[in-house]
């Protein structure tokens, strides 16, 4: 299909599919345009004030309540909140990447969770999973009532087929899916592997820019939304949602993808990370990572986030009289770190891509013995770090890894030596 995207992040679009489809001057017309059925999608309360208020009205050909009953179905390795089945430990830990699977599986089946923390009752916190899988859902579909989806590819073209249209996303792109939109994942390529932080807390947005001002880090005109796409498909269908941390599917005999028109700001969106404008010291000192965030969930604590979506990609390095990589520390905030391409100059071997790295609050990390030696001994000339992306989903919130991470063959266990050689250099 020819994909096809408007600007902007958070936007109200107006966008049909057939002509004459969008009602003009009504939401919900005694009769909508072409026989559709008017529906309001909501993902705020409706009273929530204006400037945050979130809400889509779609012109669907059904409308979403035909479907026959749900029941609870396996979940296999897809878990949530609360994060309780081991004791949760103040080490740091890393993991090789997940390898494919073998056996035919779709991008819901293949979504393996690794951490996380919050209550998907009480909407705070967020999940951590890896997908990797090697076929399509064709006549499956999925929505998460529990969270928003932001969906990060390692390996693997999806092509992400929503209520609201059609989005496509490889290596170094994201996608966030809203709550309680529908959709369906197919694959462009043999097999795909990725991240994602289901969010259960506020929406992520756009962070603040502060004393940087008007322009830089991740720019609203950079996101793309979808066009209205629709399918008008009959037959026997599955809808499996995400509800109460549990998954649930009902039989459907249409595809739920039969939006034909819709106007709102609730919708999903794509973004590149390479179009990020990284901003950084050009004098001395290396500055806090917060520079790098591309989305922020805010918790009730002004600055202190729920989630943090933070990117370390291609950048120059030129600060004087510095040790240039991130430092040796502790934090208040707890750090899954993965990696999409390239090498992490704070780790340059056993962190690969497609793998994980979780530093928990007050659990001291930073470069091991090879970077930290390289680093300060360098001769500090101007250097561009090229063909790298790292991110760290971060969180106010202890981050407790599942039983299956604690227990999987992929857990480095001896991942505590990469600090084990760094000497005493005390000239006192």
């Amino acid at each position: 299909m020819d994909l096809k995207y408007q600007t902007g992040f958070g936007n109200e679009f107006a966008t049909e599919a057939i002509e004459g489809a969008l009602p003009v001057g009504r939401n919900s017309p005694q009769r909508a345009p072409l026989g559709l059925y008017a529906e309001q999608f909501s993902g705020t309360a409706f009273t929530v004030p204006r400037t945050g208020n979130k809400r889509t009205w779609t012109y669907r050909i059904r409308p979403s309540v035909i479907h026959k009953p749900f029941e609870q179905i396996d979940a296999r390795a897809f878990r949530s909140a609360p994060f309780d089945e081991v004791p949760t430990t103040p080490n740091q830990l890393r993991w090789d990447p997940l390898p494919i699977p073998e056996e035919t599986t779709d991008f819901i089946e293949g979504i393996t969770t690794i951490a996380g923390n919050g209550d998907v009752f009480g909407q705070t916190g967020i999940a951590i999973h890896i997908y990797a899988c090697n076929k399509g859902m064709d006549r499956r579909y999925f929505y998460n009532a529990d969270g928003e989806m932001l969906i990060v590819p390692e390996m693997g073209r999806l092509g992400i087929l929503t209520e609201l249209g059609a989005i496509q996303i490889g290596s170094g792109e994201i996608c966030i899916i809203p709550r309680g939109l529908k959709f369906r994942v197919e694959l462009a390529d043999s097999a795909a592997r990725g991240y994602i932080c289901e969010n259960y807390g506020a929406q992520f947005r756009l962070p603040d820019l502060g004393p940087i001002g008007a322009n830089g880090l991740a720019n609203p005109r950079d996101f793309e939304t979808p066009v209205a796409w629709y399918e008008d498909r009959e037959g026997e269908f599955q809808q499996v949602a995400k509800f109460g941390g549990n998954l649930w599917a009902c039989s459907i005999d249409h595809s739920p993808l039969d939006v034909v028109a819709w106007h709102g700001n609730y919708a999903p969106c794509k973004y590149d990370l390479r179009r990020f404008n990284t901003i950084g010291s050009i004098s001395f000192d290396h500055p806090d990572p917060s520079i790098f965030t591309v989305l922020t969930s805010p918790s009730g604590e002004p600055g202190v986030a729920n989630c943090d979506f933070v990117i370390f990609p291609d950048r120059w390095l030129v600060m004087e009289d510095t040790f240039r990589p991130p430092w040796y520390h502790r934090n208040c905030m707890s750090e899954y770190m993965g990696l999409i391409y390239g090498q992490y100059d704070a780790k340059e071997e056993g962190f690969v891509p497609g793998g994980g790295s979780l530093h928990n609050q007050m659990s001291a990390h930073g470069p091991d013995l090879d970077a930290f030696e390289k680093a300060s001994s360098a001769d500090l000339q101007p250097q561009k770090l090229e063909g790298t992306l790292a991110f760290m989903f971060e969180s106010r919130y202890i981050i407790r890894p599942t039983k299956f991470a604690m227990e999987t063959a992929e857990l480095q266990h001896e991942y505590f030596e990469v600090w084990q050689r760094l000497k005493k250099n005390f000239e006192g």
